[in-house]
């Protein structure tokens, strides 16, 4: 009991987290090239960044001691005319230092600090780097000169280009979407193959051989060889396929003419009635597995059209209720249409009415009660085929559309070919449909044709003449 609940409990996590393999190879490489993104920026930060700034720290420290050095040896004259260049010049403006002064010191970040520090280092323990003064802002630089305290105000940017700011947020955006970028198209690279492989194989199990051609030209030599093996594989499945379809139309076809002269000859011939009926009737038992053969063999390549399942339904019931042993229940609502070829559903329906009558007599009696119904929903129509006999076995149930596959009760009387659910599947699956069996709650086995329902505009297909309906 344990081993189900895990595999279920695994089957749960696979879809709940289960990505296909783009996403997959897409998520790994995206995470792979912004990591190392991420860890060259910090590289950078470390090895270029930090000593560009303190770099930049020193070069204000020298404009200041020059600054200092140039007002101390001139004289007062000179002192305004120099301070008015440095202004206009430099972008460099000083102005004396008030004991009232209100301001802000250079030091919310650790890299701020460590210019602070820089420059106090070099300046003296009495500079004051500060960042706004008298709600001022900018790069201001307290010192002194002979006594006297000063500011040196200067352009934010001499550091803040360095310290961050929209620049590096943008170049780092940047690249992280060059990476994404980059991973997609390296992702879809890898998976086209794959992908192209899996498309053709879905062909091939549809039995569309040569539509599922791979390119045998491709650059990759792995890849290339797998597109030439599956080619080749697909060629050969396709004559096979193909010697299949004439092998079984060409018995079929060569026993009919023998058949009809034994039928011919035993009812000239064998002067017993009963006798006589009994031979035909082998006959024509040998006659109708000879067209299970026929229906098996048929290609699968169908035009759908519009077909009105209503009037459909009941001409293919009709031989049935006629039979005293057989009784038809049609639940079908007028005017629903689906995307059929009228002859195959046709085959399918009779196939299944067919089925139920000899494997579905509802106990305790010798009639078969098959209820037919339908119902529209959403694109798509189900037509339930229903009889109340015994049912199938759980574990016999996904064996009924096997060809040549008959369970004991059929065995047992043995007058089929044991195509009969394999050619109904077949069918189905050619017309885009799908068929499910099971046994009903009730008793019975149920069997569910789904069917893509007609768009209203589609012109309902006329009636015509249906080929062994």
């Amino acid at each position: 009991m344990g081993a189900p609940l895990e595999l279920s409990r695994r089957a749960r996590r696979r879809k709940l987290f289960g990505l296909s393999l783009f996403w997959r190879t897409f998520l790994l490489l995206a995470v792979l090239l912004l990591g190392s993104s991420l860890g060259w920026y910090q590289l950078f930060r470390t090895l270029e960044y930090e000593p560009r700034v303190i770099e930049n720290a020193r070069q204000i420290a020298s404009l200041v001691n020059l600054s200092r050095a140039a007002l101390v040896h001139s004289d007062a004259i000179a002192r305004v005319s120099l301070i008015k260049t440095l202004a206009d010049q430099e972008k460099v403006r000083i102005v004396p230092h008030e004991p009232g002064d209100k301001f802000d010191l250079f030091a919310q970040n650790e890299l701020e600090r460590r210019i602070s520090g820089e420059l106090v280092a070099r300046l003296g323990p009495d500079t004051i780097v500060a960042t706004r003064v008298n709600n001022e802002p900018g790069l201001w630089v307290g010192f002194g000169i002979e006594g006297d305290s000063y500011w040196l105000l200067m352009e934010r940017s001499r550091v803040g280009a360095l310290l961050g700011g929209p620049a590096w947020l943008l170049w780092l955006a940047t690249l992280g979407v060059a990476s994404l970028v980059g991973a997609a198209l390296i992702a879809r690279l890898i998976n086209r193959p794959l992908k192209q492989l899996s498309v053709a194989a879905a062909m091939v199990r549809e039995g569309n051989y040569m539509r599922s051609r791979l390119d045998e030209e491709a650059m990759s030599t792995e890849v290339r060889a797998v597109n030439i093996g599956f080619n080749r594989m697909a060629e050969q499945l396709s004559k096979i396929e193909q010697d299949r379809a004439e092998m079984l139309a060409g018995i079929s076809h060569d026993l009919r003419t023998p058949l009809a002269r034994l039928r011919l000859e035993t009812e000239m011939s064998v002067p017993d009635a009963e006798a006589r009926e009994h031979m035909a009737s082998d006959i024509a038992q040998v006659d109708g597995i000879i067209d299970k053969f026929l229906d098996y063999a048929r290609p699968d390549h169908l035009e759908l059209h519009a077909v009105n399942l209503a009037e459909l339904v009941v001409a293919c019931a009709l031989p049935f209720t006629a039979r005293e042993d057989m009784q038809v229940d049609l639940d079908i609502p007028a005017g629903v249409h689906v995307m059929a070829d009228e002859v195959e559903l046709s085959r399918v329906l009779s196939n299944l009415l067919e089925n139920a009558r000899r494997y579905g007599k509802t106990p305790g009696t010798e009639v078969t009660r098959v209820r037919v119904a339908a119902a529209a929903r959403e694109q798509w129509v189900t037509l339930r085929v229903r009889d109340h006999g015994r049912g199938v076995p759980t574990e016999v149930l996904p064996n009924l559309t096997r060809p040549f596959f008959r369970g004991d009760s059929a065995r047992t009387s043995a007058t089929g070919a044991g195509l009969g659910l394999a050619i109904v599947a077949k069918m189905v699956h050619n017309m885009g449909g799908s068929l499910e069996l099971g046994n009903s709650a009730t008793g019975g086995l149920l069997a569910l044709v789904t069917l893509r329902q007609a768009p209203a505009s589609t012109p309902a297909l006329g009636k015509k003449k249906r080929r062994g309906a």
